[in-house]
């Protein structure tokens, strides 16, 4: 066998172990309210991670201010409940634009 295969097959094994594990153990393992709040709050905060990370660097540098503003843009429409198209095309239109006019 590929090592490439047995590694594949090794991930794949344990992504279904983590899927099964969920609804086997419902209503056997009570978890406590503090961890559920620290778990949404670590949720949230990996999630601002990858979004600065995609926004601000590309190429392990500095991506420009037409992007992070773009960004800056698609977060306000999203928090103002914008329907989701017009956030993708305000977002992508306001990077486009900026690009065009030589910001960066």
């Amino acid at each position: 066998m590929n090592a490439t295969l047995a590694v594949i097959l090794a991930l794949a094994v344990g992504t279904y172990a983590f899927r099964l594990v969920g609804p086997v153990l419902h209503g056997r393992v009570t978890v406590p309210p503090r961890v559920q709040e620290l778990a949404s709050a670590g949720a949230v905060v990996l999630l601002v991670a990858l979004l600065a990370t995609g926004a601000l660097t590309e190429g392990g540098g500095f991506a420009g201010w037409a992007r992070p503003a773009g960004v800056l843009v698609g977060a306000v429409l999203a928090w103002r409940r914008a329907p989701f198209v017009l956030v993708v095309l305000a977002a992508a239109g306001t990077t486009a634009l900026l690009r065009l006019a030589g910001v960066g």
